[in-house]
């Protein structure tokens, strides 16, 4: 069984993971299959470990070890080994020293995992060790601040948090303050400097949920969850300072789910040409051309397939986006249209209990 999982990976058929939030019952934790990149067929999804609310997962560069954030009162990250045939393996979990931990990521000098803790607005970072367990914290940082909504922006809400493609920078989208957040970052050490903090603003009351790195790493784009917007920025490399670009809207004018819906994943095509961002309760992903200049422009807001689409990947080949419907229990495969990047569904659908994050493998795992 292994041996054949390994084997179609390498021929094309990647794995994907995908976060869950579980029940106890019948959703028990992360869940994974294959995808062939000639046909965007899916394969079996099967439960690759158990875990207690998986809701964002990271995988190492090096392609061997997968971390999760694992959201709850009590927020914690943990650790995974990926086996050959798609299974994980627990090798350790550590306390994110924070509540409603929703969002993790792996440096890319595959040195370092950072959480973020949504419910008390703070980050964390952890050292990988060299059997891919996590060693003890290294780095903490409390936010403060509001907003002006007053049901979502009485404090900080840290909802995602990344370095830079060279490692040099930590960013942090801040809900609760409408703030993305910058930091030098050490990852030899595993250390942020919480006093070389700079700042970048949302427009007041969007919240900012995640962000996106342009391959080119001169730009960077965020999607603020209650603004159904998206702030461009301009990036210096050499500072991590974000200049504002562009706000644009994720809903066209004069939708019906204007007043309800929400942004939740944004991703940026493989080559650069083309980003997407989901709108749960209006169930699209809506779809942009990234300008020369970082600015985007809007191309469509294509059906998601299925229902409350929260989190989504991109194939490596850029061929495939899989979107995860946490409404209605089931992941789904859109094609992407190489020359345009407009997307179109196909039949393959697959379910899984209430699923909110998808990732790819990288090759022959």
């Amino acid at each position: 069984m292994m041996l054949s999982s390994l084997s179609l990976a390498q021929a094309g058929q990647p794995r994907i993971f995908v976060g869950t939030y579980t029940n106890g019952r019948d959703i028990k934790g992360i869940y994974t299959c294959a995808v062939d990149l000639k046909t965007g067929k899916l394969g079996p999804v099967e439960l690759a470990a158990e875990a207690v609310n998986p809701s964002y997962l990271a995988i190492s560069p090096s392609g061997k070890f997968l971390y999760s954030a694992n959201e709850g009162a009590h927020g914690r990250v943990s650790a995974f080994r990926i086996e050959e045939g798609g299974s994980l393996t627990l090798l350790n979990d550590q306390d994110a020293g924070g509540s409603a931990t929703c969002f993790v990521c792996v440096d890319a000098t595959g040195r370092n995992v950072l959480a973020a803790n949504y419910g008390s607005g703070s980050i964390v970072s952890f050292p990988i060790m060299p059997d891919g367990s996590l060693g003890q914290r290294t780095a903490f940082v409390q936010f403060s601040g509001s907003g002006p909504n007053k049901s979502r922006q009485t404090q900080p809400h840290a909802h995602s948090v990344y370095t830079d493609p060279s490692s040099h920078f930590v960013y942090c989208c801040d809900l609760g303050t409408d703030t993305i957040w910058t930091y030098k970052f050490d990852a030899k050490h595993g250390v942020i400097d919480a006093d070389s903090v700079r700042t970048a603003k949302a427009p007041p009351g969007t919240g900012p949920r995640h962000l996106a790195f342009h391959p080119n790493g001169r730009f960077v784009y965020v999607n603020n969850e209650m603004g159904l917007n998206i702030s461009a920025f301009e990036r210096v490399a050499s500072t991590g300072t974000l200049t504002p670009l562009q706000v644009i809207p994720t809903l066209l004018d004069g939708s019906t789910h204007a007043g309800t819906a929400t942004t939740a994943e944004i991703a940026i095509h493989p080559t650069g040409k083309w980003l997407y961002v989901s709108n749960r309760g209006d169930d699209t992903i809506a779809t942009y051309s990234i300008g020369p200049d970082g600015k985007l422009a809007w191309i469509e807001s294509a059906k998601a397939i299925v229902a409350m689409p929260r989190g989504f990947a991109i194939d490596p080949t850029g061929q495939w986006l899989v979107a995860a419907g946490q409404k209605d229990n089931r992941i789904a495969v859109l094609a992407i249209d190489r020359k345009t990047g407009r997307l179109a569904p196909t039949d393959q659908t697959a379910p899984v209990g209430s699923p909110v994050c998808v990732i790819f493998a990288p090759p022959g795992r």
